[in-house]
């Protein structure tokens, strides 16, 4: 039984569609459609029914697909033991933060491919989450405090973030003192988080609110400049603001907890080395306290 065909119809599944598992891939519409076929041809089943909105899983296929993707993760595996140390092949899909991404972790998905010549390596960048499993990605880098969920994380090193706001927001509103007046202050944030401070040794979450939102650190730090309200973003993404003075720490009593860098992946008893690989280089790169979670 082709292996290809197996991870095709595993992408196929996961996606809930030819195309965006061909997208997945990197393999054309018409090729995917050709293994699911061959596949269900040898097996004598239809394992999926298509649509106009895409393909659904049939009686056989949901029963199939868990099986073929454990026997695509053990000949994972097997390909691992016997290739020459340091070899990595195959495909490595990477979810990166768009506000940190391109700057800072790009360069080390870079030298990574430029190490392993038959590694593919395939990056997105947004600030929205992205769900692993259902998108079909191999692991992601993620900054900031780690929701719990039933991946697996492991720290790569350490970022620190500040409240900032322009001096022209603090002339015309003040500066808040305490986290009771921060509330009443207006914020620009991604959505409606809360923003953890440390207030006499221990974390107090504070629920901001303000009227300009974005789902991006670059595009919060330009709302900050304009003086739209206050905003907790990290240092590397406000250094140059805050030695020109065009941003200032506010309520620097109340810091805001240190964040982590985080690799995480999907549940498994076995990463795959080229996860493992990249995360080595990362914490290589930003020098943290690898720390399992």
């Amino acid at each position: 039984m082709d292996i290809e065909a197996l991870r095709t119809f595993v992408e196929v599944a996961d996606a809930g569609g030819v195309t965006p598992a061909a997208r997945r891939l990197g393999i054309s519409k018409s090729m995917v459609s050709r293994r699911l076929l061959r596949l269900e041809t040898e097996l004598g089943v239809q394992l999926l029914s298509r649509t106009t909105r895409g393909a659904a899983l049939t009686e056989a296929g949901v029963t199939f697909r868990d099986h073929a993707a454990k026997v695509c993760v053990e000949i994972d595996i097997a390909k691992e033991a016997i290739m020459p140390a340091g070899e990595l092949r195959g495909r490595l899909r990477v979810a990166a933060p768009l506000s940190f991404g391109p700057t800072h972790f790009a360069v080390v998905l870079a030298e990574l491919a430029k190490r392993h010549p038959e590694l593919h390596v395939h990056a997105c960048y947004t600030d929205r989450f992205v769900d692993l499993i259902a998108e079909g990605f191999d692991c992601a880098i993620r900054v900031g405090f780690l929701a719990d969920s039933n991946l697996v994380a492991r720290r790569i090193g350490p970022i620190q973030a500040l409240l900032v706001a322009s001096p022209d927001y603090i002339a015309e509103h003040g500066a808040p003192g305490t986290p009771e007046e921060l509330v009443t202050h207006q914020a620009v944030m991604q959505g409606t988080e809360s923003w953890p401070l440390t207030v006499d040794g221990k974390v107090v979450m504070v629920k901001p609110q303000g009227r300009f939102k974005g789902d991006n650190g670059v595009a919060l730090v330009a709302a900050a400049l304009a003086g739209l309200g206050i905003a907790a973003l990290p240092v590397d993404l406000i250094s140059e603001h805050l030695d020109s003075g065009a941003l200032v720490p506010v309520m620097p009593r109340y810091p805001i907890p240190e964040i982590g860098i985080y690799v995480v992946r999907p549940p498994g008893q076995h990463p795959a080395r080229k996860i493992r690989v990249l995360t080595e280089m990362l914490i290589e790169c930003f020098g943290g306290q690898a720390a399992k979670g």
